[in-house]
């Protein structure tokens, strides 16, 4: 006697159950997204966070002195941008003997692989210098000696339309 069983009783193989695909999609989706989310942070470093934080905040008192010997100096800048060029005036409410170069950092605050330094000459009563390829927006301007007895700072955005002034 050959008994047949209904094939409603015969369960098919789970993998050809949508509902096993269905749990188990969830969880392998969190995976990707969690991979995916590695990779872009991986991959994207903005560097706002230096790796020797420490020492850097031991320097502050020494950028505190340079500052405060700019003020005795009664030294401030005026930054222009003109295309590929700096033109910087640097002026003193004392008489005093400029230096023949001057370095000019251009930090940007979020991306420190945009930074630029840029070494400025004493041309004709000004300093001038070229500059490299540089983004629009907001940008941090740290001017400096070549000895490194004073700093001047200013914040500005660039493309600048009027001279941007830099002080202690």
């Amino acid at each position: 006697m050959n008994r047949s069983v209904p094939t409603a009783l015969c369960p098919s193989p789970w993998y050809k159950e949508p509902w096993p695909w269905l749990l188990m999609s969830l969880p392998l989706t969190a995976i990707v997204a969690g991979l995916a989310t590695w990779g872009i942070a991986y991959r994207s470093d903005d560097g706002l966070v230096a790796k020797d934080y420490y020492k850097q905040g031991m320097t502050i008192n020494r950028v505190l002195a340079r500052q405060e010997r700019a003020v005795q100096m009664g030294l401030t800048a005026e930054f222009r941008h003109e295309g590929d060029r700096v033109i910087l005036q640097l002026e003193s409410n004392r008489a005093l003997a400029f230096p023949s170069q001057l370095r000019l950092s251009l930090i940007n605050p979020a991306r420190a692989g945009l930074d630029q330094t840029v070494m400025l000459r004493y041309e004709n009563g000004r300093y001038i210098g070229g500059l490299g390829a540089i983004r629009d927006g907001r940008w941090n301007l740290k001017l400096e000696d070549e000895g490194g007895v004073w700093q001047l700072f200013a914040e500005t955005s660039l493309p600048v339309q009027t001279p941007v002034r830099l002080k202690p």
